[in-house]
């Protein structure tokens, strides 16, 4: 949740119901039994992905993704002043077959680099946005400390999921990646018509989810949409306060 940041493919009520199913699982007491629950669950979460189904042109009225385009949130976490730019660049990378747009992810914390992020989406041809991995890099003092939290859809059991709907509806839940223990967030469609203020401007019509990952007990990061823009907020309402707010955005 730290981390900055979800055709022939299921989706409406048949990507509900695998993901539905997917969230159902639960750990065993032994390594055996732990074992067959994974299998279980990846077995249940199974998107079916057709390569010639998805674009790299991310039109999504809630998420868009046009290359050149840079987002900078402003906000604090951890009570330090942190700065997220994202940047929506024109490389692609080819994952499970998919052609996949690159997002670079730069965040800082009181001015200093602590997480670089490399996200990879797709959207189908029913206007979902798909999220297919992402490799992060964490700094601390200028140095790299690590790439936790870094997955790839295909590699080691790891699945995509939807990081935004074509059509969200209030009360549906949806899983937005999976790699089990390392990348399991989920999401939840709140309301269609919310309000908010942020540096950016003034907003009415905000689609508001609320995301949480099993990984990260107790903590909820609570989102804001806003049509023809994308995410304009992303706050804690359960767990360590943080929260961020769309400040610029740059084509």
């Amino acid at each position: 949740m730290e981390s900055r940041k979800a055709l022939s493919i299921f989706v409406g009520s048949a990507v509900a119901i695998a993901i539905l199913a997917g969230c159902g699982a639960s750990s065993g007491s032994t390594d055996g039994a732990a074992k067959s629950t994974t299998e279980k669950t990846q077995k249940a979460y199974a998107p079916r992905i057709e390569p010639a189904d998805f674009t790299t042109r991310i039109d999504n009225k809630y998420f868009p993704l046009e290359p050149g385009t840079t987002f900078v949130y402003k906000g604090k976490f951890h009570g330090s002043a942190e700065r997220d730019v994202m940047a929506v660049t024109h490389d692609t990378k080819r994952v499970m077959g998919v052609e996949c747009l690159v997002a670079s992810d730069r965040v800082t914390e009181g001015g200093k680099l602590v997480e670089q992020t490399y996200d990879w989406y797709a959207q189908d041809k029913e206007g979902n946005v798909w999220y297919f991995g992402e490799h992060v890099t964490e700094y601390k003092n200028g140095k790299v400390t690590g790439h936790e939290g870094s997955w790839e859809s295909g590699v080691e059991g790891a699945k995509p999921g939807i990081a935004m709907q074509a059509n969200p509806t209030v009360g549906q839940s949806y899983r937005q990646e999976y790699s089990k223990g390392v990348a399991e967030d989920r999401a939840k469609v709140v309301k269609m018509d919310g309000s908010a203020t942020v540096p950016y401007g003034s907003f009415d019509h905000v689609l508001v989810t609320d995301e949480w990952t099993p990984l990260e007990q107790g903590v909820v990061e609570r989102q804001y949409y806003v049509a023809g823009v994308g995410d304009i907020i992303e706050a804690t309402v359960k767990g360590q306060p943080e929260r961020i707010e769309l400040v610029s955005v740059k084509h």
